[in-house]
Formats: C-alpha cells, structure tokens, sequence
C-alpha cells in the first residue's frame, strides 16, 4: 500500500481520527516559517478578506481553525463539519455549530455558502474529484474555496533520517492547483515553509509514529531540541 492509499483509506482515516490524540501530536511542534509567515495566519486573512456572511468547514479536526474563523467573522454563520463523531464534539465544545458530515457527499444545497474551508484534509478524501465538485456546487456564485495542504518535502528530512521517504498524496504543493483548476476558474496560492519544532528524540519520535503507518522507525538519537521544514500551500479557488 502506498502513502498516498494509506492517506485515503477510509477505515484507515476512521481509525486515524476516531481520537485527537495523533492529530495533536503532530500540531504540537508547528511554528511560523523563517520569515514569520503562518499558513493558519495566511489562511485567517483570506477569510478576513473575503467578508463571507455564511461559512462552511469540511474536515474541522478538533475545531481550532474553526473557532479562529467565529473570531474573525463573529456576524457570519459559520458551521463546521467532520466525518468523526470525536472532532465534531470537540469542535461543539469550542461554541462553533458542527455536524458529522462526508465531505464527498455534502448535505447541503446548491449555492448556500460563501466560503468553504478545507484545511490539511484533502489529501485524506477517498474521492478528489468528487469532493471539489461538491465543494464547487455548495458555493455561491463568486464564493472563495481556501484549501491548505502539505507539499512532498514536508518534514520529509526527518522521515528520511527515520528510515523512509516522503509521502506524496493526490492533493499537494506540487498536484493541488491542477487539481483544483478541474473544478474552479480562478486558483491562487502561497507557498509557505514552516517549522516543525521538537524538543526531545522522543518527541520527533512520537510525531512519526503518530501517522499510524506500517514503519519501523529507526531514527537516530539526539540530544536537545532540533527543527525540520515543513512545506505547505494555501490555495484559493474561485
């Protein structure tokens, strides 16, 4: 199986996020690019920009972008959607409205929002394709779809050094904007390389291990604390 059947197995995900614990462990060690720049940041002006009055997130994790968004746009109605029941009480517990909702299949009508949000989830999605053309039904005429993602080289010294190589998944830096022209107009992005901050051995050690995939890590030891890069886009569709 590769990375990329492993990203997008349903039962796969399921079991991957029934918990937060894994996602957590690996948000934990996220700090700004070099240059100060955040794709969360990014991604939080381009909803500030956009002024949208109804606002959906598919894929909201525990809810953190979803509650910075409720910050940002407090008029807009805002409803976050996930296809674990855990995230969707985590997400209700932060104050945003949240459903259990199959990004492939929205149960929402045509033209009801103004902003779709999918944040680092796309890659997991069983169905590209599918998902875009959703995404591009539910939004209104001149609505925004701001998507952020993972490129190829991310973190992908560290995994190198673990004892495999990157993953590469169906929606990237390098595959997302062709994908995205598939189903929207207009696409444009930013590239953004942030940091992954560890502490310890053990916590890098943790962050591997937190993707449940079938690999042995063998990540030599080291002492005090050292940073990766990561690589990410945030795209915005119309």
């Amino acid at each position: 199986m590769t990375s990329d059947d492993i990203m997008t197995d349903r039962d796969e995900v399921r079991a991957q996020y029934a918990t937060e614990g894994n996602l957590l462990t690996r948000q934990s060690v996220w700090q700004p690019a070099e240059d100060g720049r955040d794709p969360t940041e990014i991604a939080l002006a381009v909803v500030r920009a956009s002024a949208p009055a109804d606002i959906l997130e598919i894929g909201c994790g525990t809810g953190a972008f979803a509650a910075r968004i409720a910050q940002a746009r407090p008029g807009a109605a805002l409803l976050a959607t996930d296809q674990s029941p855990r995230f969707v009480e985590l997400t209700a517990a932060r104050g945003v409205e949240a459903r259990v909702a199959d990004a492939t299949e929205l149960p929402f009508e045509d033209d009801a929002f103004d902003l779709v949000a999918a944040m680092w989830m796309l890659y997991h999605v069983p169905d590209l394709d599918r998902t875009l053309a959703e995404v591009r039904r539910v939004l209104r005429p001149g609505g925004r779809f701001l998507a952020v993602t993972n490129g190829d080289e991310h973190v992908a010294d560290l995994r190198r050094e673990g004892g495999d190589g990157p993953v590469v998944t169906q929606f990237s830096s390098q595959n997302g904007e062709d994908a995205l022209r598939r189903h929207f107009d207009v696409v444009r992005r930013e590239d953004v390389r942030p940091r992954a901050v560890f502490p310890d051995h053990a916590a890098a050690v943790a962050y591997l291990e937190s993707s449940r995939e079938d690999i042995a890590w063998d990540l030599p030891a080291f002492e005090g604390p050292r940073t990766y890069l990561g690589e990410g886009t945030v795209f915005v569709a119309s």
